[in-house]
């Protein structure tokens, strides 16, 4: 069991108690701490697809952690009802709902709100929440490009704020082993990680322009990116396709390989060189109007020389490894190498046809109410709160900081792929060396009056 589960253990209120003094705490500072001796009060934003997984997430942490969902938004009023009765048959408290965001933030008695929106809109609200005093769970990729990370991390240290991104394998015990175990050398020095994202997904379709339904506020659901007509095939799920949006699934299921290649890795930095490309294969232009790639291949390399590989293939292909690969992650050492998918992986020495090494045979165990061990990324919703409890971001499994250099690199590798050149980065000042054009595409230009500042 590592630091941070103790940590979770030990920072429960309720049956499990709390140790004060193990923390460092008078009863007065601790008393100070939001939530501490209470209820936290919790509303989801954005709850179609993803959003509906944070609902789901919270009800479940009702009486582990002391959580009330209270209230549901989002800008599409339709799934209010379903939603609604999901918190209702859960918890037996029916939430609040609202389609404005900030009369959200504006909610005094809301401790924390959890961003599941589409990608372009995950950085403003993630912002005016912190400039609100609410703490921040956010989907992956935390930002939608480069600039937007890093005004994320200014406002959640300005405002004092925990931020946590939704990268849930920094919470899963065997992902956590293999880390450790590479990082311990394992497979002697780790040289190069690999990702990969195998999803088929066939062509969605054309459609003309049209009126957004009632139920829509669609320059809400806009927000900060260009304002265009209304169109069913480019809104909901379809918006990660689009570069206004979305960013195709590089920037949307890559995310999480990206983070566990980068962890591997132990590279705690951006990258100095980027080289991206691919295109949209096996499916008709004028029958689709998918903008982003659906193969992307994206190599990596840091000041040290060290590699990340990473692969997106959207359409019929094989897996890889031993494991089965389709989404997950291989390490290259100079002792051997690791498969790793899911909470499964396995450690092979240089030539050997066995492993050596592998993730322990999960038993189902008993656990107590003060500690919460449920697959599918639970845990990392209840660090959330335990890190509120605390008052220390240092306790999150992943901090926005953390999140941003993950989140990164798909916006990178996006990138060289729309300017089709390798690019040269500049960690220190997160710029392109001597390419303007480039670094144009660190931001972009927002829509009034949702504007990410630059001064938060």
């Amino acid at each position: 069991m590592t630091e941070r589960r103790d940590f979770i253990k030990k920072s429960v209120l309720g049956t499990a108690g709390l140790t004060i003094a193990g923390m460092g705490l008078s009863s007065k500072s601790y008393a100070s701490i939001i939530g501490s001796n209470e209820r936290i009060n919790l509303a989801v934003i954005g709850i179609r697809g993803q959003g509906r997984g944070h609902i789901n997430k919270w009800c479940t942490l009702k009486d582990n952690r002391n959580v009330r969902l209270k209230t549901i938004c989002d800008v599409d009023e339709q799934f209010f009802p379903e939603r609604s009765k999901i918190v209702l048959d859960e918890t037996g408290v029916k939430p609040l709902t609202e389609w404005d965001m900030r009369k959200v933030f504006d909610d005094k008695e809301i401790d924390a709100v959890s961003f599941a929106t589409p990608n372009h809109w995950h950085a403003l609200g993630t912002i005016w929440a912190c400039q609100a005093g609410k703490h921040v769970y956010v989907e992956k990729p935390c930002s939608h490009n480069i600039f937007e990370g890093r005004k994320m991390i200014e406002a959640a240290r300005k405002y004092n704020v925990r931020v946590q991104v939704g990268f849930q394998n920094r919470s899963i015990d065997n992902v956590v082993e293999a880390i450790k175990f590479l990082h311990d050398g394992g497979i002697g020095d780790v040289y190069m990680a690999r990702g990969l994202c195998i999803k088929p997904r066939d062509s969605f379709g054309i459609a003309k322009d049209n009126m957004p339904p009632a139920t829509l506020h669609y320059d809400r659901w806009l927000g900060p990116a260009p304002y265009r007509r209304y169109n069913e095939k480019m809104a909901h799920y379809n918006w990660h396709w689009f570069w206004d949006t979305g960013n195709g699934d590089t920037g949307n299921q890559g995310p999480h390989q990206f983070d566990i290649a980068r962890w591997g890795l132990n590279k705690n930095e951006h990258p100095v060189s980027v080289y991206s490309t691919g295109g949209i294969y096996g499916i008709d232009p004028d029958e689709c109007a998918q903008e982003t790639p659906n193969t992307q291949s994206s190599l990596f390399k840091y000041s040290d020389g060290k590699m990340l590989e990473f692969e997106t293939r959207g359409r019929y292909s094989n897996d890889e490894s031993s494991l089965g690969i389709r989404i997950g992650n291989m390490f290259y050492g100079t002792e051997g190498y690791m498969e790793i998918e899911g909470g499964t992986w396995k450690a092979f020495r240089k030539r050997e046809k066995e492993p050596f090494k592998s993730s322990e045979t999960v038993v189902e165990k008993q656990i107590d109410s003060a500690y919460l061990a449920a697959p599918g990324g639970t845990e990392h919703y209840a660090n959330f709160i335990d890190a509120i409890r605390s008052g220390n971001s240092s306790d999150l499994h992943c901090d926005i900081r953390e999140g941003f250099y993950s989140t990164a690199l798909p916006l990178l590798a996006n990138i060289s792929y729309r300017l089709g050149r390798e690019l040269k980065f500049m960690s220190d000042y997160e710029k392109f060396a001597n390419d303007p054009e480039a670094d144009t595409m660190l931001t972009r230009r927002y829509r009034k009056p949702y504007v990410v500042p630059d001064e938060v």
